[in-house]
């Protein structure tokens, strides 16, 4: 599958789009942030 055909979603702490990864499989439903940085900034206001 080529990238631009992949899905993609918004981050919830920084905004920006990021696209559909294998690791991400099985639980893509439940992805909501692009890296551990910002998984790790949940609490802060990053934007």
């Amino acid at each position: 599958m080529k990238k631009e055909h992949l899905p993609t979603k918004i981050c919830v702490v920084c905004g920006l789009p990021f696209t559909w990864r294998k690791k991400w499989e099985r639980h893509w439903e439940e992805v909501k942030y692009c890296s551990q940085k910002c998984r790790k900034n949940k609490n802060k206001n990053v934007r």
